[in-house]
């Protein structure tokens, strides 16, 4: 029988390389022409293409502490959406307190485009920066 919904275990790989910081194995779980759209004006924000730039996106992101909360997992025909909390407190005082929808598009088992949303723009943008 045919699945008419996306793997979750690719999905699953994506977060866990990320929060154990593996840069290696993100880069078995990404497409090669990989795009993701961030949204926002701070350092991480902007649609970024290639591997190597979203390892240098998750790398800034992972730098500043974050702590990530997953509270669902969203599964569609050509994809997986993480429902994230996502939260951290930077030396200088600044905080990070945002949920956040983290669209991954799938194709031949690699996650090929990333499609983020923020309830905070600003506040990420702000903590980003």
């Amino acid at each position: 029988m045919v699945s008419d919904r996306a793997d979750v275990t690719v999905a699953e790989r994506f977060l866990g390389a990320f929060g154990s910081h593996d840069w290696e194995s993100l880069r078995t779980v990404l497409a090669p022409d990989l795009v993701w759209s961030m949204p926002g004006t701070g350092s991480i924000s902007g649609t970024i293409h290639g591997v190597d730039a979203a390892i240098d996106r998750l790398r800034t992101i992972a730098a500043r502490g974050l702590n990530t909360e997953l509270l669902h997992v969203l599964t569609g025909a050509n994809g997986v959406t993480l429902s994230l909390h996502n939260t951290a407190r930077d030396a200088d005082g600044r905080t990070l307190d945002e949920h956040l929808a983290t669209v991954l598009t799938l194709r031949e088992g690699k996650v090929a485009a990333i499609d983020s949303y923020v309830s905070d723009v600003d506040g990420m943008s702000g903590f980003f920066n």
